[in-house]
């Protein structure tokens, strides 16, 4: 039955711009505070209102503009911890964006005591996951084929699930879910909440959305096209570029590089190069396990690495804030590929830089470019000029630190540790990142000795851990 769309100006009639006006719990909002969210984005500010009202909404916004806050601050307020039974559920089209919305939501619901979030993807060991499913949960995120397969195999009860979360759903059916999404709709209870956010809607997004919503409103982030991304095309011959890769990011002065290839093949190609040139390279694809795809995402974000290439696994998802250059090294195969691609580098309203490698080859995808960018513009290879006194490097080194949530270690145990049992200053701290079994930390490279050293041979909330340089 198709849903009546109840379409408003959003922009008139709310003016909310900070969380501390939302209709929240005080420790809800205390803890907001302590995560530093203040001014909320322009999706947040029109959704929240809304969704905290019940209301099923559709939120048009791209990656980068604050939307996995958006939902889950409505699952956490409307959360029964005392009830041990799955209330919330969100799909998500890849491992790294689920862990990543987990991570989200465990964040926001700290001021709460025993709240479970499960991850359920594909790609990691099921059995483990059908244990913790029998031992309960209260938000279930993962991937909709696995999660399918858990529901067919009966390890999973979906009986008392009040929301439901489509995150990237544009992505989810261009990767051929649509079917899974339907047959999980259909065993959730029908009075339930619905939220939808899509970087695009079109007609496969309607079609969607008519199955399994109800009056629906829809926002747009409106102001996520004002966001300015220089696009740099050069035209180039196959077997020459990369040989220009390092011209780019010393011309550039970058920091953060982000290079998407096609295939996984040429990943590990162009890594192989690159390492041989001089500069520290990190690779994502599908043939990593979860462990090495996990620990690549940290170092990554973390900055103890440069320079992350990437097939299109690494193009929505990544919650990875300062990317000033992102390198089409080959040209996305669609727009749309294309446009989530460069968006790595404008998160959180920031502009960046662009710069696609086209060959002979790709004339019909850059037709398709130039109709959707009017601003493209496209260089000579030979004005590129490569400045031999610029070294990309790294500011922080990673330390792996062999414990994690499973044993009660937390962030603020490692911060503890390395400042008021070590010394450290907290300028010398960089992201820490707390997995089940391990933990990783990030410290600038002049003390990554002392910080090793200190914590090898100290305890860390009354225990002592092994401790490597990764």
């Amino acid at each position: 039955m198709k849903f009546s769309y109840n379409v408003k100006n959003i922009n008139k009639g709310y003016t909310i711009s900070t969380f501390d006006t939302l209709n929240l719990p005080k420790d809800f909002l205390e803890n907001l505070k302590t995560l530093e969210f203040k001014k909320m984005t322009d999706i947040q500010e029109k959704a929240l209102p809304i969704a905290l009202e019940g209301k099923d909404v559709i939120g048009q916004a791209k990656t980068g503009s604050g939307k996995t806050v958006t939902f889950s601050i409505p699952i956490v307020n409307k959360l029964d911890v005392k009830k041990f039974r799955i209330q919330s559920i969100v799909l998500a089209p890849t491992r790294e964006l689920a862990n990543q919305i987990a991570l989200e939501i465990r964040k926001l619901s700290r001021h709460i005591h025993n709240v479970k979030v499960l991850t359920l993807c594909g790609g990691v060991a099921y059995r483990p996951q059908v244990a913790s499913l029998f031992h309960g949960a209260h938000i279930i995120v993962g991937t909709p084929g696995r999660i399918l397969k858990h529901i067919n195999e009966e390890n999973i009860n979906l009986n008392e699930v009040n929301t439901l979360v489509l995150d990237e759903a544009d992505k989810m059916l261009d990767m051929g879910f649509f079917e899974d999404i339907e047959k999980i709709i259909n065993v959730l209870p029908k009075n339930r909440q619905s939220l939808l956010f899509s970087a695009t809607y079109q007609e496969n997004i309607e079609n969607l959305s008519n199955k399994f919503m109800k009056n629906a409103i829809i926002v747009k982030n409106e102001n996520e096209e004002k966001v300015k991304i220089e696009q740099k095309f050069y035209n180039v011959n196959a077997e020459n570029k990369s040989s220009l890769i390092p011209a780019l990011i010393s011309s550039n002065k970058a920091q953060s590089v982000l290079i998407f290839c096609n295939m996984k093949i040429q990943c590990d190609s162009l890594s192989d190069e690159l390492y041989d040139l001089g500069l520290d390279v990190l690779t994502l694809h599908s043939d990593l396990d979860q462990k090495q795809r996990d620990e690549t995402i940290v170092f990554f974000s973390n900055k103890s690495y440069p320079i992350l290439i990437a097939t299109d696994v690494a193009s929505r998802g990544l919650h990875i804030d300062d990317i000033d250059l992102v390198i089409n090294y080959d040209l996305a195969r669609d727009v749309e590929t294309h446009t989530h691609r460069i968006g790595r580098t404008a998160r959180a309203g920031k502009g960046g830089l662009a710069i696609s490698l086209c060959t002979i080859n790709d004339e019909d995808i850059v037709d398709d470019l130039k109709d959707r960018f009017e601003d493209i513009k496209f260089d000579r290879v030979e004005n590129v000029n490569d400045d031999l006194s610029y070294k990309i490097d790294s500011e922080y080194r990673t330390l792996f630190i062999n414990g994690g949530k499973k044993q009660k270690l937390r962030r603020g145990d490692i911060l503890g540790a390395l400042t008021a049992g070590i010394g450290l200053q907290k300028d010398d701290i960089g992201k820490i990142d707390s997995m089940d079994f391990c933990s990783y930390v990030a410290v600038k490279k002049e003390v990554v000795k002392k910080a090793l050293d200190g914590l090898s041979n100290n305890r860390i909330k009354g225990k002592y851990f092994k401790i490597y340089e990764k």
